[in-house]
């Protein structure tokens, strides 16, 4: 940073010639054709005269008066190349750090916001924070705070009558749920977007909220409505089904034959029927280069993007193929046997190494459901990667749509492995687990 600090006035003067150098050449490639004779031919004399002195290595007085001379004529034919505007300055100037950005972003880093919660807990979709009561909510100035922070996006309903809090219901069996109807929302309050709207009841009337698609609004039912020593607290979402069936006096069904669930919580004409915030999604930098030198490691957090994943799951609502960034837990590699026995993931034979969260799901330590048998990986079934071929799977097992449904990540598909959580605020920033 101090190279120059002490040339001497000669040296000084030598380097700012060349410099007037340059920009009368750069002036020449670009506007000879556009020039007039006259000014043509200024241009070349005078950038003539200051090239000769400086290989006479002239004093400095000498040098400084021909750069007066060559600024004046760049004057007059520089166009937007000579004077530039404050305006033509700033706009190179964001022109330049964009490319810089985009080449960092699409060789080295790139910025990737986790969208669901299949990777739950090792990183966080968006998740809910329930409040039990008015007294508990945020007020003015910590929503701010929170908002910065976290993220925060507050919802509340109110109830409109006197009366118990009902939820609508659909399917049956294992396949228990929460009815919803795509609405046009707005994230950040600015950017459109779709959203999914749910209703609930209260004494037969409608109230409803609408939060993003992506947001897992089962999960606000059951830290809102589920004793948590009856909910079994399955990591990123609600167990309806299980809770439901053990509790089949509180599921009625409407004139219209539809389910509905008697929650047994009353309400009075305003006071709240839910209260909750929807917290951001982990958003962190993935590292690019690595994989371009080293093979992913069964273990590794794996980021790849969808382009070439043929399967229904992985399909528009034309048919196309989603063009997406997905992140999983890289579980193996090509020509890797696998096979999921009692919530344990087995790789060629023995339990999954490389990640804590493998042998957290082996044990169903707290917050992880361990692997739950389906597809491609159903009970005792075991599966041989094809070469140039990846299998992911989420962490929340119980919650993740993954390479059990899909199939493989082909190797040209591949991204890169979480660097650092840089954002929320919170005790997770840092580098990525």
């Amino acid at each position: 940073m101090f190279f120059g600090l002490f040339d001497s006035v000669e040296t000084k003067m030598r380097d700012t010639a060349t410099n007037w150098l340059e920009l009368a050449d750069k002036v020449y490639d670009y506007r000879r054709d556009r020039l007039s004779e006259a000014d043509l031919t200024a241009l070349q004399q005078s950038s003539l005269t200051l090239r000769r002195q400086l290989r006479e290595k002239c004093d400095a007085s000498k040098l400084k008066l021909s750069i007066e001379a060559l600024e004046g004529v760049l004057r007059r034919t520089g166009g937007t190349h000579y004077p530039k505007s404050g305006m033509m300055e700033n706009v190179e100037f964001f022109l330049v750090a964009a490319i810089v950005i985009l080449g960092v972003r699409m060789y080295f880093v790139q910025p990737f916001k986790i969208p669901t919660n299949s990777m739950w807990p090792s990183y966080n979709g968006m998740t809910p924070e329930v409040f039990a009561t008015k007294a508990d909510e945020p007020g003015p100035l910590a929503k701010v705070i929170r908002l910065a922070a976290m993220g925060a996006q507050s919802r509340t309903v109110d109830a409109p009558v006197d009366g118990e809090i009902c939820i609508p219901l659909m399917g049956n069996g294992e396949r228990v749920a929460i009815p919803f109807r795509e609405v046009a929302g707005r994230d950040w309050l600015v950017l459109p977007a779709r959203h999914k709207e749910y209703t609930l009841l209260v004494n037969d009337r409608p109230v409803t909220v609408a939060v993003p698609r992506d947001f897992d609004f089962e999960w606000v039912i059951r830290d809102a409505f589920i004793p948590k020593q009856a909910s079994g607290h399955d990591p990123g979402g609600v167990d309806l089904a299980n809770y439901l069936k053990e509790n089949a006096s509180q599921v009625v069904r409407m004139a219209d034959g539809k389910p509905i669930w008697r929650t047994g919580k009353r309400v009075r004409a305003g006071e709240r029927v839910l209260a909750f915030d929807i917290l951001t999604g982990d958003q962190l930098f993935v590292d690019r280069a690595s994989y371009h030198f080293v093979r992913p490691q069964p273990g590794d957090g794996f980021v790849f993007r969808t382009d070439h994943i043929i399967s229904p799951y992985m399909q528009t609502a034309a048919g196309r193929p989603l063009e997406q960034y997905y992140i999983k837990r890289l579980a193996a590699t090509p020509g890797d046997t696998l096979e999921i026995r009692d919530y344990t993931l087995y790789r060629n034979g023995k339990p999954a190494t490389g990640s804590n969260a493998f042998d957290s799901n082996a044990k169903r330590e707290p917050n992880f459901s361990g692997f739950r048998a389906s597809g491609i990986l159903a009970d005792s079934q075991v599966y041989t990667v094809p070469p140039e071929s990846y299998i992911a799977l989420g962490d929340n097992s119980a919650n993740s749509q993954d390479s059990r449904y899909w199939g493989t990540v082909p190797a040209q598909d591949v991204v890169g492995r979480p660097l650092f959580i840089y954002y929320p605020f919170t005790k997770r920033w840092g580098i990525a687990p």
